[in-house]
């Protein structure tokens, strides 16, 4: 039974997800907890009710549901492309607000035709809540990952800078201090001697003998979680990533695209004005994004009525381009929010490659908009 009550547009809301031709699914409360550990991102691994099994397992109680229909989805060896529906009770500590609360929303898997899907994720979003707000003006914010993945990549960054960036995606405040430090490099500290000596020469093997031979005499070898092998190359990434500056140059075409904040109908026009004044190729990403605005406008979905913000971002580490969130106009409290995750499918274990997006509802925020 419910701890709570189901507000009482839910059955206009399931009514809506048939008519959106979704297959309502339901998922144990009680979870697996290493997907959400390992995939969903530090903001939500903090605010996870933990619990384990009498074996020993890491369970925990349902924090959202994209993971668990994805897992579902898999362990059926349901074919796609197939769209879930989903309206339950989720758990996770929120800094205001009840700690279990419902949750509804859309997972469309395995559609092909990326933007038409995207354009589809969002206009279900906007349609179900002028249904469930009407008369309420909503706003609609949307970001990309993968632009800001093309934009980090074109600026020839190591690769351990390139995903220290895009793990912090949609955080300014971590994006922030990660470019202070790239903008001034601070040396790095604690090291042995010794192993300052095999990296500045570049001497990885010697850098790993010497490594494994500390290991066999601390006696650290027997229990250790990682190889000298893997050991030698994180110092050695460390080394780079703290010798890493990036110029003046590089760190204003950064700070410019991070400040983009446009209507998303002139968007493609300014991310194509500011790629060529910076000499960047930002290619498939561009393409796509394009498409994507193309597809609303297909699907009759005002693009001058959303805003595109470069350095939007949602606190999910799966989503992999389009992330969007809707409120009503003038309120902080996000009633839909979603985006696209093309890798995740594989991730929990998917054999072949399933494009992926969706968006969840919170009905506990959507019942008080109706009573504003």
């Amino acid at each position: 039974m419910p701890l709570i009550n189901l507000p009482d547009f839910a059955g206009d809301l399931l009514d809506e997800f048939a008519v959106r031709g979704t297959e309502r699914v339901d998922t144990p409360i009680i979870q697996p907890a290493e997907p959400f550990l390992d995939m969903a991102g530090e903001d939500l691994r903090r605010r996870i009710f933990m619990t384990e099994s009498e074996t020993g397992a890491s369970l925990c109680l349902r924090p959202e549901f994209t993971i668990p229909v994805c897992l579902r989805h898999i362990e059926t060896a349901t074919g796609t492309p197939k769209r879930y529906s989903y309206l339950g009770e989720i758990f996770r500590q929120r800094r205001e607000g009840g700690h279990e609360f419902y949750q509804a929303g859309i997972e469309d898997l395995g559609d092909g035709d990326t933007a038409s899907a995207d354009a589809r994720a969002i206009g279900d979003a906007i349609g179900l809540l002028n249904r469930l707000v009407p008369g309420k003006p909503l706003s609609v914010t949307l970001g990309d990952q993968a632009v800001f993945e093309a934009v980090v990549q074109a600026l020839g960054l190591p690769s351990g800078w390139q995903k220290r960036l895009i793990h912090a995606f949609g955080n300014m405040m971590q994006l922030e201090t990660l470019l202070a430090r790239l903008a001034s490099p601070q040396p790095v500290t604690g090291l042995d001697a010794h192993v300052l000596d095999f990296l500045s020469r570049g001497d990885e093997q010697g850098l790993i003998r010497h490594i494994d031979a500390t290991m066999q005499a601390t006696g650290y070898s027997t229990n250790a979680s990682r190889s000298p092998q893997e050991i030698a190359r994180r110092l050695r990434e460390k080394l780079v990533l703290s010798e890493t500056r990036l110029d003046d140059a590089a760190f204003l075409v950064l700070e410019e695209f991070l400040s983009l904040s446009v209507p998303l109908a002139d968007a493609s026009a300014a991310l194509a004005g500011f790629a060529d004044a910076a000499g960047l190729k930002l290619g498939k990403a561009m393409e796509s994004f394009d498409a994507r605005v193309a597809a609303l406008a297909k699907a009759g979905v005002d693009a001058s009525k959303i805003d595109y913000r470069a350095a939007f971002g949602r606190p999910l580490d799966y989503y992999t381009g389009l992330v969007f969130e809707v409120t009503v106009a003038g309120s902080s409290a996000v009633l839909a929010g979603g985006g696209r995750f093309d890798r995740l499918m594989t991730l929990l274990g998917a054999r072949d490659h399933i494009p992926a997006v969706g968006f969840a509802l919170w009905l506990d925020r959507i019942e008080t908009a109706r009573v504003a």
